[in-house]
């Protein structure tokens, strides 16, 4: 692949990781907003999906697009789904209370999301052959995968544990699912659809304790 495409597209990235802030702050359109928070988050993120949910927290659960709880409840169910967690994206785009919302919100997550990756790697693949080949580089590569283990931590932590862990039975749910995982092997769409039975049963004993103690009193 001719050096220049790989310019082009470096180009177009960088246009656009810079002029969307810009360009949401001018015209203050929903819609441009929605894709900047989406093309933002797929750009500074590196390691994996799981790497981007702080940055999602920021940019749709503080800005007041979505709640916790729906944001957690939408991580939850991206588990159980064939494919990247990028598409969490998809369905943010359709719950939240800004934008087109449905499906058209959906499309203009997703692909905001997905657009900072496919234009990077048309970028860099005409200088990548040289690049692989550099020690600095493979080193420097090294270097940013053992900090990716970290940010993983930090985002199991918050919003993952702060959110959805509130009590011992949350724990408890936490721990078997944690189990079923890692010593019996269950799938993950299986365990997701275990911990979800178990999650509407805790919320029923909950809601009924308080009726059985008034009654009991």
């Amino acid at each position: 692949m001719p050096r220049w495409i790989g310019i082009v597209f470096a180009v177009i990235f960088f246009v656009l990781l810079i002029g969307l802030p810009l360009a949401r702050i001018i015209l203050d359109l929903d819609v441009l907003a929605i894709f900047d928070s989406f093309f933002r988050s797929g750009s500074l993120v590196f390691g994996g999906g799981h790497v981007v949910l702080p940055t999602l927290e920021t940019e749709v659960v503080e800005s007041g697009w979505t709640t916790a709880e729906e944001f957690i409840a939408g991580y939850g169910t991206a588990q159980a789904i064939p494919g990247p967690l990028f598409t969490f994206s998809a369905y943010l785009g359709t719950v939240m209370d800004v934008g087109p919302g449905g499906i058209p919100g959906a499309l203009i997550a997703l692909i905001a999301i997905f657009l900072p990756s496919f234009l990077l790697v048309i970028a860099i693949l005409p200088f990548w052959n040289r690049l692989s080949q550099a020690t600095n580089f493979r080193a420097a590569l090294v270097a940013v995968n053992a900090a990716v283990v970290g940010i993983l931590a930090a985002a199991l932590f918050d919003p993952v544990w702060t959110s959805s862990i509130k009590d011992p039975a949350d724990f408890a749910l936490a721990a078997a699912a944690f189990g079923l995982l890692m010593f019996w092997k269950l799938p993950s769409w299986a365990v997701v659809l275990l911990c979800a039975a178990a999650g509407v049963g805790l919320s029923l004993v909950r809601c009924t304790s308080p009726i059985i103690e008034k009654e009991v009193s």
